[in-house]
């Protein structure tokens, strides 16, 4: 994916040395290069000094591969074709008169295809117990969707009775991008959520310092328990059923796991000790036969949080208000124009 990448800002520049067909407006350049760690010296930086053979310096800079455009087109891509038409349709400059220009008039989508042929084939791995495991793309869930690829997760439907997709960054931002995005793409409908909670982390919520974290203190689980349900409720305006797995601490008590059980049954969900870090799968078995149940029920009625044609700025309050409970979202005349430009360039019906 980094080869790919800085290929296609080769690609730029050189185009721009050999006369600029393209008229490429070099202020207006907005694909910059990547590399695999982060190096924030190299985040902003001057390209092309030292001289006619090198080319027109610039400013530029460097991001992360994960946060690379092309780490989340490989992850929505469903075959090698659909790859290369969403490679085309990556926007890396504009002119002058402020018309996009695309990856594919720099004539580099095939090339880039090329190197990501076998970077498409999903990495199978296992687990300690032998269980296969599609380790597949990365993008950020802060600036993508944030959970592994499509054909990952279609080639698993295919060979296995039961996907668990992992969806990190908390379930306000991953499981929403992946319903909101992934899903929503790859028509996929999850059958059940598994919502990940600690006594730990629900005492940390209620106010219980992190060197105090290992005495007992049930009613500080119960005032963090605040943060599970709204995570509950938020998952459940998918249409979704919620299993709450409590990841087991040896400091945890009965009482504080308790504690948890009680409130999830008080949010219409139910919670379930999971002692896998000191039982292996024996210590989950509780767990998976509960999430199969409800697998095989199919009462699951997923839908997206909202529909393709609503305008981006509605989408955006629509997850700032439902999933964040924001009162109001305000964007500036320069942010609100960024939106309408998106709209009138056929980006409309994207979700955000």
């Amino acid at each position: 994916i980094t080869s790919a990448h800085n290929l296609l800002s080769a690609m730029i520049d050189n185009h721009i040395y050999w006369g600029n067909e393209l008229e490429i407006d070099e202020r207006r350049i907005v694909w910059r290069r990547v590399m695999d760690m982060n190096d924030r010296a190299l985040r902003d930086i001057v390209v092309s000094p030292g001289g006619i053979a090198n080319g027109f310096p610039r400013q530029g800079g460097f991001d992360i591969t994960v946060a690379s455009e092309v780490m989340a087109i490989l992850c929505l891509a469903t075959n090698l074709e659909d790859l290369q038409r969403r490679l085309g349709d990556i926007i890396v400059a504009y002119r002058r008169d402020h018309t996009p220009i695309y990856c594919r008039d720099i004539e580099a989508d095939g090339a880039m295809t090329v190197l990501l042929q076998q970077a498409m084939q999903p990495n199978l791995v296992q687990t300690l117990e032998n269980n296969p495991a599609f380790v597949h793309g990365g993008p950020f869930a802060n600036i993508a969707h944030g959970c592994n690829s499509v054909v990952a997760t279609q080639t698993a439907l295919k060979i296995s009775d039961y996907v668990v997709t992992e969806a990190g960054f908390g379930a306000d931002l991953g499981a929403e991008k992946f319903m909101n995005i992934k899903c929503r793409k790859a028509g996929l409908a999850p059958d059940v959520v598994v919502l990940v909670a600690t006594v730990r982390a629900s005492k940390m919520n209620g106010g219980v310092a992190r060197a105090d974290l290992g005495e007992e203190n049930v009613s500080a689980v119960i005032e963090g328990c605040a943060n599970m349900g709204r995570h509950i409720e938020n998952l459940k305006q998918f249409g979704v059923p919620v299993v709450v797995a409590i990841n087991h601490f040896v400091t945890d008590t009965e009482d504080e796991v308790e504690a948890i059980k009680a409130y999830a049954r008080g949010h219409g969900s139910e919670a379930i000790l999971c002692k896998h870090w000191a039982e292996g799968s024996k210590g989950t078995k509780e767990l998976a036969t509960r999430v199969a149940e409800i697998a095989e029920a199919g009462v699951s009625q997923f839908a997206p949080l909202y529909p393709d044609d609503l305008p981006l700025f509605e989408k955006i309050e629509t997850i700032a208000k439902r999933i964040y409970r924001a009162d109001e979202v305000m964007a500036d005349k320069k942010i609100r124009q960024q939106l309408r430009d998106w709209e009138a360039a056929d980006f409309g019906n994207l979700p955000v």
